[in-house]
């Protein structure tokens, strides 16, 4: 079956590499005839033993446990591994960028592109350490969304990336999804399903869609067709009740959707020819995964309700443990599941990109260090890279406020961190308010996590303790969570 030429009127910005622009899946080149490179791409992959370690690198650690746990994650430019101990001891890590491959002049292949990185990093490992892997699982981007057929696994269309917006098909999606849902966004993997619906008259009997991380894992397992309940959120897919929807399933697309386990849940063993090819052991389990950011916070290991990662980025995310489930489109508030608790989510405008605006990173060092932390500010600002925030004001007409503007640089940079931390802590209050678990503790992470001068700010205007946390890599998170699926009983039909 080959995908029609139309293409759904979704739109989405330019993705590194900047210049490679998105297109249809070329389908005159079955998708199996891309083949594996066995030599290494311009980005080379680094192993080392630990975090922070000194030891050249290739070098991992010369004392391992019996067996070991691999997680992947893949980004938006690039992908990582992390391999890890039961006790979550890293003994060997590395990435890879994307290689640019392309099906035309301007059209970038990125499902070659991620199936190629893919095996980049198997061949990534070192070979001492791939007989003692004793299961994988691979995070990916959430809402990077491919439409397959189901008999061999090939592309149907060109896939829909995690920041593209197809807004031809929200009001469909509104008009039968529940109000302030979180499908109701015009960047959900359900918009882009009902845009692909609409716009491809192919046959679909054979179609399936699985995203990202879903079919990089089917690579390894071979059964097409399953997805984990992280992934599956932003295409209607009900946690609480561990089912799709009444109002989904009544819809004729409703028979492309994917089965659904839990983050981490054993699928299968790694296929054979992979396994001799690479050297991994015959009872390697292949586990479900999940969206990029939830496994970022899994690598914090904030296990407790009230515990609170937030990521000082180009802008602010906010992600708390909460014994109750908040939905609000509205904020851009929705919750993940993760097993009996809820990962509830937000993300303000402000951030690291405005004080990029202002400030180089070396006067952003050398200012901050002369900041008093225990002193307030008395400037009270709004940053904002551009007009619009969400969360927790929505309004997105709001303008940025960084004036008036004091005459000394240290007194500025003050107000503008000072600020960006109110906004913070008026964001934890919204999820209280709103009945999330109140929250007591605040991981860091991001370029942010280290200033020391603003996490005393932070903590100040928090009232809580603050920290950086540890681990902040998605693939350690990934790691975390194949090493759960390894102590799971092993249920694989």
């Amino acid at each position: 079956m080959h995908a029609s030429i139309q293409q759904p009127t979704c739109s989405f910005p330019s993705l590194c590499p900047p210049s490679a622009k998105q297109g249809c899946c070329n389908s005159k080149k079955p998708f199996w005839r891309h083949q594996l490179h066995k030599t290494a791409t311009k980005a080379k992959a680094r192993m080392m033993m630990n975090p922070g370690s000194n030891k050249d690198d290739g070098e991992v650690s010369g004392q391992v446990g019996h067996r070991l746990y691999l997680g992947m994650d893949f980004g938006t430019s690039g992908a990582r591994f992390v391999l890890i101990d039961k006790q979550g001891t890293i003994q060997a890590q590395g990435k890879r960028e994307y290689p640019l491959l392309y099906m035309s002049e301007e059209t970038m292949d990125w499902v070659s592109s991620w199936k190629k990185t893919l095996f980049s990093l198997l061949e990534d490992v070192p070979v001492s350490l791939r007989p003692l892997i004793a299961s994988i699982s691979i995070d990916g981007t959430s809402a990077t969304t491919l439409i397959i057929d189901s008999t061999t696994g090939e592309p149907l269309w060109r896939p829909f990336l995690y920041n593209e917006s197809c807004p031809d098909a929200l009001p469909i999606v509104k008009s039968i999804a529940p109000a302030n849902h979180t499908v109701c966004s015009g960047s959900s993997t359900l918009c882009k399903l009902v845009s692909w619906w609409n716009s491809d008259d192919s046959n679909k009997e054979h179609a399936l869609l699985l995203h990202q991380a879903d079919w990089l894992l089917w690579l390894l397992h071979g059964k097409l067709g399953i997805s984990d309940y992280n992934n599956a959120l932003k295409v209607g897919y009900d946690p609480e009740h561990d089912s799709y929807p009444s109002w989904l399933l009544s819809q004729p697309y409703s028979r492309v959707l994917p089965s659904v386990k839990a983050p981490g849940a054993s699928i299968g063993y790694l296929q054979e020819d992979i396994r001799t090819q690479f050297g991994f052991p015959k009872d390697c389990v292949v586990c479900t995964g999940t969206t990029d950011s939830i496994a970022a916070f899994l690598a914090a290991r904030a296990t407790q309700p009230g515990k609170a990662v937030t990521s000082l980025g180009s802008t602010l995310a906010i992600k708390l443990l909460s014994t109750s489930r908040i939905e609000d489109a509205r904020f851009g508030v929705y919750s993940h599941r993760l097993d009996d608790k809820w990962l509830v989510g937000g993300a303000s405008n402000t951030g690291g990109a405005v004080l990029r605006q202002i400030f180089t990173d070396e006067q952003l060092e050398k200012l901050s260090e002369q900041i008093n932390p225990m002193e307030a500010s008395p400037l009270d600002y709004y940053p904002l890279h551009a007009v619009g925030e969400r969360f927790p004001v929505a309004d997105p007409k709001m303008v940025p406020r960084l004036q008036p503007r004091p005459e000394s640089d240290v007194e500025y940079l003050h107000g503008i961190l000072e600020s960006i931390a109110r906004i913070e802590a008026k964001a934890y209050s919204l999820l209280k308010d709103m009945g999330a678990t109140q929250v007591d503790e605040v991981f860091t992470a991001g370029g942010g996590a280290k200033n020391r001068t603003w996490a005393k700010i932070r903590e100040r205007v928090l009232g809580l303790p603050v920290s950086r946390a540890i681990q902040t890599e998605a693939a350690y998170g990934a790691a975390l969570l194949a090493l759960k699926g390894a102590q799971r009983d092993i249920d694989i039909p």
